[in-house]
Order: C-alpha cells, then structure tokens, then sequence
C-alpha cells in the first residue's frame, strides 16, 4: 500500500492493522539532541485512548510505547526513531459476520476495489487504530517546537452535533472527558451521549486546534503552501469531512473590509486568516478547524451488499465510538504540530541565513 509517508525533512511512516500483533511509526529527520523517553508519550495516548469512559469505544490498550531506534541515553540521535505499540485487547470475533459484506460508509468497498483483498477485522490499516502512531509522532513534533521556537499546540471539542459551548476556558478543556472548554456544560454532553448509545445511532463533532507562538516566515509561497499542508495533513485523519483554516467557510458571507487583517505597530487588528497569509505563517496564532463525520458503526440496520452483490443488511456489532470527535482532539493536535515541524525544519534548510526582517509585528 502506497501513501504511508508523509512530510518532507520531518517525515512519518506509520503502519500495522487494528487487529494485528502492533502498529508502529518511524519519524525521519527529527534533529538530535532532544530529550525522548517513553514517559514522554503517556499523556497525550492516554488523551487519545479508548475505554477511558463510557463515552468512547470500551476497548482497553495499554499503548505502552517501545521505542527501538533513534534516541540513545535518552537523547536523540539524528538517525530514524522507530516506535511500536503491542496491540493487546482487540476482540476480532466481533467481526467474522463482515467477512463477505461491505459496511455502508465504511473503507470496505473501496479497498475491496482497490487492492482485491481487505483485512476486515476493526477495518484494518483503514481503523482510527491507527491514529494512535501519529498521537505518538506528534509528541516529538510538540517538544521539539515547544523547545526550540516556543510554540504551543492545543485544541478542544468546539461542537458536538447540535451543542457548542457557551463560554470558553482552556483551563476547563483538559478537566473533562470531552475536551470541552464550559465546564458547566458537562453534563449536558454527558446526556446526550448516553441518549445516543441507548438509541445505537451516532452524531458528528467539529475540533478546533491553535498554535501559539509560530514566528512569522513559516511555509512556502506556492505548492507547499502551510495551509494547504495543513488542510491537507488534517484531512487525512478518519472521519475528517471538512476543513477550514481560520475564518473557512464563513468567509464567503464576510466583506473584504472585514476579513482582511489589518496591520498596525501594536498588531494585527484581527486574525481571519488564520495566521498564514499566501501560503506562509504570519506570526499570529494559527487556527484550525475539522468537522468529522458520525461514524457509521452503529447498531442500526442499514442496507448493503456483500461479495456477490447481493442485498443485505448490516448491524455493526462489537466496540465503537458513538462520536469519534471526543478522542480526536489530540489526533488533530498531532497533525498540526508534525506539519509546523517539517516545515519549521524546510524554512530553516532554506533561510535560515536570512537576517531577522524588522519591524517583526507583536
């Protein structure tokens, strides 16, 4: 299977299946001398991890990292960092009545077309499983930005079907479940979420992610535009439908003497543009968002065919997430900083003998 890479001077490799012994990554290109060890990658898995409430999928991995290359006495090497993750708790019985039949919405019939054969247990290397490796991948990505230029990436739950926040606190993102930044609302998302378990339906969510601290310069005029990266890196996590960088889609409605961001010696007025202005970062915080689909592993019947074409109906059976928006936080934060690595390491490579361009706007 092609297209398992991605990235340029910072690139990432991922591979392994949902059900198979482990799935693992190999990162390029990180530079050496950045502090790794395997208690680096324990908060954002376990921000990523299923069974972790009743609100997720009930599947239960350790996803203990082992890393195999690439750091020696705790240091960076220079040279290709290999991680794996056993997978421990996969349940493929749950998926012997898929054997001959295409789940609708599911990767099924189009990797049947594809490669005339599928792994059908937990959807294989097409599982958000697989998401776990590039958690782990962005944890280097976050560290070494944080480290060496002080940027910060975070995100949170900005929609969960029909509810947004009515306030906004990161300080309240990281103290529930949801990644949700009004605590005071908790309890509302919790009842939804129980009512669509009780229904066997799903819903979609929508995730916005922010970069602090990215100096102006980053990324490049034409075809290796950040944003585009950016949309791009972002629409290849599952269940990803949409994305916007800054104001979207809303700017269609806007006027130009609206959206555009003006500048003055004390900053920019504004930031609809999400911090990247021709492809390139413009120092301000950028801004993204993803709107993912409601997965379609749910326990209403649902027509399709199977192997000889013929009609059938479909009930998934076995552990899924009733909204894979509320473990997708971190998944979209990884993207994000792995992206601004790359190209933080491109820009450097480049112009990294340009002299420092003043007036640099706070």
């Amino acid at each position: 299977m092609s297209s398992n890479t991605f990235g340029k001077l910072l690139s990432v490799t991922t591979f392994g299946e949902s059900h198979g012994p482990a799935i693992g990554c190999v990162v390029d290109g990180c530079p050496p001398g950045l502090v790794l060890d395997a208690a680096d990658f324990v908060a954002d898995l376990s921000r990523r991890a299923s069974g972790r409430t009743r609100h997720t999928s009930q599947r239960r991995e350790d996803d203990t990292v082992e890393i195999l290359s690439g750091v020696y006495q705790g240091l960076t090497t220079g040279t290709p960092i290999a991680l794996l993750i056993r997978n421990t708790d996969a349940r493929s019985r749950d998926y012997d009545d898929l054997l001959e039949t295409f789940r609708p919405a599911h990767a099924d019939y189009t990797y049947w077309h594809k490669y005339g054969i599928r792994d059908p247990h937990g959807g294989g290397r097409s599982s958000a499983r697989e998401t776990t490796m590039r958690v782990a991948a962005g944890v280097i990505a976050k560290k070494w930005l944080c480290e060496r230029h002080g940027v910060r990436v975070r995100g949170y739950l900005a929609q969960l079907g029909a509810i947004t926040p009515h306030v906004f606190d990161w300080q309240a993102v990281e103290q529930n479940a949801f990644f949700w930044p009004d605590a005071a609302q908790v309890p509302e998302l919790e009842a939804a979420m129980d009512a669509l378990r009780k229904a066997g339906d799903s819903t979609g969510a929508r995730i916005n992610v922010v970069a602090e601290g990215v100096p102006p310069g980053w990324g490049e005029p034409i075809y290796g535009k950040l944003d585009a990266e950016l949309a791009s890196a972002l629409m290849s996590i599952n269940a990803v439908k949409g994305v916007e960088i800054g104001d979207g889609f809303a700017a269609v409605a806007q006027r130009g003497s609206t959206h555009r961001d003006e500048l003055t010696p004390q900053g920019f007025a504004s930031n609809h543009a999400g911090g990247i202005l021709g492809g390139i970062s413009s120092g301000q915080a950028i801004t993204c968002s993803i709107a993912l689909k409601p997965t379609s592993s749910i326990r209403i019947p649902g027509r399709s065919v199977n192997l000889r074409g013929e009609p059938v109906e479909v009930v998934t059976s076995g552990r899924h997430d009733p909204c894979v928006g509320i473990r997708a936080t971190p998944i979209a934060e990884a993207m994000v900083a792995l992206v601004l690595m790359d190209h933080a390491l491109r820009h450097r490579a480049q112009c990294g003998d340009v002299a420092p361009q003043a007036p640099r706007i706070p």
